[in-house]
């Protein structure tokens, strides 16, 4: 099933959103992310209890939501006050919430910003943003590593470089990140043209790097957040076999919630692009 898109202007700007359409069922706002768009989420949603109305905004810089130039625009306490006002515009306010990578950070910004709103939250493969000790150990473990599978964070933040390097050649940038599991085709070819499409987009590769060329900003915010807890209940989600979000991210997550359970499914990264059926098994009986 391919779920209907539009696009809504609010104050912050104009974002693409796929919807389900169903507006009687109980919202799920799902958060892709990168080099992904709201896309990620049509396997998953196939799977999904029927009565639940998925939407899924396309998130700043991605997708086809607006590329804003502004690299303050993307720090992720500001992404998540996009997402609220487009929920706003939707007068919808409770909710499940949903966050993979990027979108799994923007997430948790979001469930801090409203906490009150968010009746369930499932997040995958992504740091804890309050669990500043399970960082440090994951921290220690990468570098020991030589930080080799972060390389495309230090290219990304670098002046100029990405948007030399990227532009003309999006599809070889965005296949490789998905690997072995696109060139099998268990992520699938649709899902993987469509993104390297959104990243053909005029200035994408400046406004998707901005994504990590922020990360020193809201790393010193999340210093000052240890402590802090969740209190909806949450289900973390695993692709154990993720190089990037390793199992030291894991440590001390307990810590950082009222009420989690934690569930470990074989697959990458990506897992709800690798596992949809799973993934979607996980969030049914979960919601």
């Amino acid at each position: 099933m391919t779920m209907n898109t539009y696009k809504i202007t609010v104050g912050r700007g104009t974002f693409n959103v796929r919807d389900r359409g169903n507006k009687d069922g109980f919202p799920v706002v799902m958060l892709h992310g990168w080099p992904e768009s709201s896309y990620c989420w049509e396997a998953v949603a196939d799977f999904l209890n029927p009565s639940l109305r998925v939407i899924a905004p396309d998130l700043r810089g991605l997708g086809d939501s607006e590329r804003t130039v502004d690299i303050n625009a993307y720090q992720k306490a500001e992404l998540a006050k996009d997402i609220v006002e487009v929920l706003d515009a939707l007068q919808v306010d409770t909710f499940f919430l949903v966050g993979h990578d990027w979108g799994g950070i923007v997430a948790q910004e979001v469930a801090l910003l409203v906490p009150q709103r968010v009746k369930k939250f499932v997040i995958m493969n992504i740091p804890v943003i309050t669990n500043v000790q399970g960082s440090l150990e994951a921290m220690k473990v990468t570098q020991s590593r030589g930080s080799f599978f972060l390389w495309y964070q230090y290219f990304q933040q670098q002046p100029r470089l990405p948007e030399a390097m990227i532009k003309g050649n999006e599809d070889v940038w965005v296949r490789h990140f998905f690997g072995k599991e696109g060139r099998k085709g268990i992520i699938s070819p649709e899902a993987i043209a469509e993104y390297v499409r959104c990243y053909s987009i005029e200035n994408t590769p400046a406004t998707a790097a901005s994504y990590y060329r922020t990360m020193r900003l809201d790393t010193a915010r999340w210093t000052t957040l240890g402590g802090r807890k969740f209190s909806m209940p949450t289900l973390y989600i695993y692709g154990n076999e993720d190089t990037v979000i390793i199992p030291e991210n894991l440590n001390h997550i307990e810590d950082c919630f009222d009420s989690i359970k934690i569930e470990h499914i074989k697959a990458g990264h990506f897992v709800q692009e690798e596992k949809p059926k799973e993934v979607a098994a996980l969030m049914n009986e979960f919601f």
